[in-house]
C-alpha cells in the first residue's frame, strides 16, 4: 500500500511538472508572438519613415535643381 502511494505521488508529482512545462512553453509562444507583432509593426512605422525621407529627398533635389539652374541664370545676365 505504502508502494502505491508513492508512485502515485511520483506520478503526480510528473504529471505537475509536465503542466509546467507546457504552460511554459505557452507563455514561450505568446510572448514570441507579441514581439513579432511589435517588430511587424516597427516595420511598417520605419518604412512609412523611409517613404516620407523618400519624398523629402526627392523635393530638396529638385529644389536644389531650381535654385542651380536659377544661379546658372543669374550669372549668364551679369
Amino acid at each position: 500500500m505504502e508502494l502505491v502511494d508513492q508512485l502515485a505521488k511520483a506520478a503526480e508529482s510528473e504529471k505537475m511538472k509536465a503542466i509546467g512545462a507546457r504552460n511554459l512553453l505557452k507563455s514561450i509562444a505568446k510572448q514570441r508572438e507579441a514581439q513579432e507583432q511589435q517588430l511587424q509593426a516597427l516595420i511598417a512605422e520605419k518604412k512609412m519613415q523611409l517613404e516620407r525621407y523618400r519624398i523629402e529627398y526627392e523635393t530638396l533635389c529638385k529644389i536644389e535643381a531650381d535654385q542651380n539652374e536659377f544661379i546658372d541664370q543669374f550669372i549668364f545676365q551679369k
